[in-house]
């Protein structure tokens, strides 16, 4: 079933920002107290039966330097610098294990793949906690923690690790530094979308259906999870709509993009009931940098699946050629 309204509206979709009018000073205080300067906290060998990729165990200074657990792969049998994906990780999941990530280390790029701190008990491991911070009462998940305070908030952490990822990607042996290109689906997505907005290292962006965008409208259009967190945790907090809404406005992707400058190519399924297409489009409308789409007409939140990934490597190789890399 079409999520929402047809194509031709949701090109033309301009939804309104809820930017506060200290969301760029809270970000930039917020890079500037709790982004670490030196990312690379270990890099260790990890041993795996793959024969022809090596893989490092790693660990990253996040958010207010928390460890933050990840993987490094790299091709053994290429010596010169290539472009660096850095990879995050849908709702529910982390760093999982080595060879889950193996795509575009066959490509022949190096790959620096993020723990989601706290999460992992959905479909894919993770080795990360997320430390003793404050939380009053949330929704069970990850949509409503921390929500009553900005400075609490989640994902107020996750989008720091991410960018602190990019960061260490640009030190890793055998990364070209300038090429540093972040990816995921979902809340991958979202999170790619966030970290290529605060970041200003990034080469490329391609992230796939992603979440946390538009949220208040997602939560009137769907009431699928994780989006219907929200909604739950509204009704049962219901004299302060005001106050959420506020609180999630700051970690916004359809306000964050204005700030992305980077290329990207965005994917969206149009039958979408997990991140509805209206939600993303409100998000790409608003994009700072130039933007592709890859509109999947028939599809639910899979998208393209792994078909898009040859799309992706052809945008990747196309946009590589054309800066100018050998």
């Amino acid at each position: 079933m079409l999520i929402g309204p047809s194509r031709d509206e949701l090109e033309v979709l301009k939804a309104p920002l809820t930017l506060q009018p200290d969301f760029h000073q809270f970000w930039q205080e917020t890079l500037a107290q709790y982004l670490p300067t030196q990312p690379i906290i270990a890099m260790e060998p990890h041993p795996t039966p793959l024969t022809l990729v090596e893989v490092s165990d790693m660990t990253i200074a996040g958010f207010n330097g928390d460890p933050i657990k990840g993987w490094f792969l790299q091709p053994k049998e290429i010596n010169e610098s290539t472009p660096c994906i850095v990879l995050y990780d849908g709702y529910g999941g982390g760093r999982g294990l080595p060879h889950e990530w193996l795509f575009w280390v066959t490509v022949g790029y190096r790959v620096l793949v993020m723990d989601t701190r706290g999460q992992g008990g959905g479909f894919r491991l993770s080795d990360t906690p997320d430390g003793t911070y404050p939380r009053g009462p949330q929704t069970p998940g990850f949509m409503t923690a921390g929500i009553q305070d900005k400075k609490d908030y989640f994902y107020r952490r996750v989008f720091i690790d991410a960018v602190s990822f990019i960061s260490a990607a640009k030190e890793l042996p055998g990364v070209d530094a300038e090429r540093i290109v972040v990816a995921g689906g979902s809340q991958g997505g979202g999170i790619a979308l966030a970290a290529t907005s605060l970041s200003k290292d990034v080469f490329a962006a391609m992230p796939d259906v992603p979440f946390l965008c538009n949220y208040k409208r997602a939560t009137e259009v769907v009431d699928t999870y994780p989006y219907h967190e929200i909604t739950l945790y509204a009704r049962v907090h219901r004299n302060e709509i005001e106050s959420i809404f506020t609180t999630l406005s700051y970690f916004d992707c359809m306000n964050l993009v204005t700030m992305a400058k980077s290329p990207a190519i965005i994917s969206i399924g149009m039958h979408d009931p997990v991140c509805p297409p209206e939600t993303i489009f409100a998000m790409r409308n608003h994009y700072a940098g130039k933007v592709d789409t890859q509109i999947y007409e028939f599809n639910t939140h899979e998208g393209g699946s792994v078909e898009h990934q040859l799309v992706q490597a052809a945008w990747l190789k196309n946009l590589i050629e054309k800066s100018g890399a050998k």
